[in-house]
């Protein structure tokens, strides 16, 4: 019903900075969170940040100040402008969509394939 897919990921330079895409097609409908995560190799897959319908936003400790997520409700999109590239900031980074279909139960998560980002020298 609902598919997500990103674009922009690539190699960069410690300090360098990236912009990741992320458009949502299907239906859309209830769908109100969305979030970029991300998976080292040998690590958990952990939250990035997230930005609600109607905007607010949180930061994992490690990326605040640095990663900025926003969202096109028009074009059914999210991005993540990830400046001040860190080597520890190197993984697979996913596209993350949470549908409410049930008031008080907790929302279906569904994913994006994953887009790799390299920091290094």
């Amino acid at each position: 019903q609902v598919q997500l897919v990103e674009s922009g990921g690539g190699l960069v330079q410690p300090g360098g900075s990236l912009r990741l895409s992320c458009v949502v097609s299907g239906t859309i409908l209830h769908i109100y969170d969305m979030g970029w995560y991300r998976q080292a190799p040998g690590n958990q897959r952990e939250l990035v940040a997230t930005v609600s319908i109607g905007g607010s936003t949180n930061y994992a400790d490690s990326v605040a100040g640095r990663f900025t997520i926003s969202r096109d409700n028009a074009k059914n999109m999210v991005y993540l402008q990830m400046n001040s590239l860190k080597p520890e900031d190197t993984a697979v980074y996913y596209c993350n969509a949470k549908k409410v279909l049930h008031i008080g139960r907790p929302p279906y998560d569904y994913w994006g394939q994953g887009t790799q980002v390299t920091v290094s020298s």
